[in-house]
């Protein structure tokens, strides 16, 4: 049952690459409906699309059908030929003609022709290995290297996976910071206009005029600036997805403190759950049937024969005629061993013995790697949270700031430059909120990732 379950998932795996072929195949001016994606539908598009992943997968069907050549070397080789000869001028050779009759005197040498004109041979050959330790530790290592490639996938995945997520939260940051300055933008033009009336009443200065000018020019600036962030955010998304530059692409899912501080939980972990852990241990097996088939090679090569065929031979060509063929089988059993072979045997162990240990050692030290990739995703992860929660506070306050140096601008009894340091303070206590806000969003991903949550 599961080997049909792991077959279905082969053969669904290669028609959703040949699927993903042809599309990539169609015509370029076909139009691509628009779509609407949450970041977990993002990365779900990604690992059925990116390269990466693409490639990793087909290095596991690779992986497979080498191991289905593996399995074939154990099974019975059956091959055929066939020939057919004409020798117009047959070779001869001169023998003494006297050790056929005591008649003829020594040294009587006549030539003499062995073969005949035309020949015919049709032969069929079996071989059976019936013990050999290559074949042996090669089906042994199988499960290890599907295994192995497996991880592969897997690792290759969590890689987009965060790329992807990154991507995905970048340009929802860069797209929250621009709707906040637009609309910010909207009420100092707004402000800007009102002012406007009231110095053609005489009632303010023109040097107020030109500070409202000078901050809604650079609100405009610092809106294309984000524009372009957004733009250039959302390329590298689809590209980090592997998704069409002209798909339409519309991003549902916002940003929110809960969700960052959902991630934080003390939960039991074992290394085991990180895909880098996992691979060095599929590593370090594959290394360890390398040195079991190099200690393997001392011993004997078992092997059955056998082969049949049939062949004639004439002076003339009449093969088409029925004559006689002579048939011919024979069968038997190979034993082939080393005597000796220079230590090269034992030199070949040597070295797959210390890349195991290598590998002992790789092994301790991506835990200790580990450990401090925990270490650190944890700590960064709790100080962006304090550090967001502190620049919203801020930044609610800063609003709060501008809302009411507005008003006592519009009643007169503030000025102009109070209102500038009230905008300048509100622009940088945003800023600051939002790369808080997304310093928090990747150090969530990074959190996820250490832990193996990902």
């Amino acid at each position: 049952m599961q080997a049909n379950k792991k077959r279905t998932g082969w053969i669904g795996a290669l028609l959703l690459l040949i699927f993903h072929t042809g599309m990539a195949q169609s015509p370029a001016n076909t139009p691509l409906a628009p779509m609407s994606l949450t970041a977990k539908e993002a990365v779900d598009y990604a690992l059925a699309n990116q390269a990466t992943v693409r490639n990793a997968k087909l290095d596991e069907l690779i992986q497979l059908a080498k191991n289905k050549e593996v399995s074939g070397m154990a099974l019975p080789q059956l091959s055929g030929a066939g020939s057919f000869q004409h020798n117009p001028i047959v070779q001869k050779q001169l023998i003494d003609a006297s050790n056929f009759s005591d008649t003829v005197p020594k040294g009587t040498l006549v030539p003499f022709a062995f073969g005949l004109k035309f020949n015919v041979l049709g032969e069929v050959k079996f071989n059976q290995v019936l013990f050999d330790p290559s074949v042996l530790v090669a089906l042994q290592a199988r499960k290890t290297l599907e295994e192995l490639s497996h991880r592969g996938v897997q690792k290759a995945e969590i890689d987009v996976k965060v790329n992807v997520y990154k991507s995905y939260y970048n340009v929802l940051s860069a797209r929250k910071a621009l709707t906040i300055l637009r609309g910010n933008l909207t009420t100092l033009e707004k402000l800007l206009g009102e002012t406007r009336e009231t110095y053609k009443n005489g009632l303010v200065e023109k040097l107020d005029v030109d500070r409202l000018v000078v901050q809604v020019t650079n609100l405009r600036t610092e809106e294309t600036k984000l524009q372009n962030l957004s733009e250039v955010g959302l390329a590298a998304l689809k590209y980090s997805m592997g998704m069409p530059m002209q798909q339409e692409l519309t991003l549902t899912d916002t940003l929110s403190i809960a969700e960052i501080k959902s991630a934080v939980a003390v939960e039991k972990f074992d290394y085991s759950q990180r895909i880098e852990y996992q691979l060095l241990e599929s590593q370090k097996k594959a290394y360890e049937y390398d040195l079991k088939r190099y200690k393997y090679n001392a011993l004997p090569i078992l092997s059955l024969f056998g082969t049949g065929g049939v062949s004639r031979a004439s002076d003339v060509f009449n093969y088409f005629d029925k004559q006689t063929w002579y048939g011919y089988v024979g069968y038997g059993v190979n034993l082939s061993f080393n005597i000796f072979t220079g230590f090269q045997r034992k030199r070949k162990v040597d070295q797959a013995f210390l890349q195991v240990k290598k590998t002992e050692v790789s092994i301790e030290d991506a835990k200790l790697g580990i450990d401090l990739e925990q270490a650190q995703s944890t700590s960064n992860l709790r100080n962006n949270i304090v550090a967001l929660e502190a620049q919203e506070s801020n930044m609610q306050l800063a609003q709060e700031v501008y809302n009411t140096t507005q008003i006592k601008y519009k009643e007169g009894v503030g000025s102009s430059v109070e209102m500038s340091n009230a905008e300048n303070d509100l622009l940088t206590a945003q800023n600051n909120y939002f790369t808080a806000l997304y310093n928090a969003s990747v150090s969530r991903i990074d959190y996820l990732k250490a832990y193996g949550k990902l």
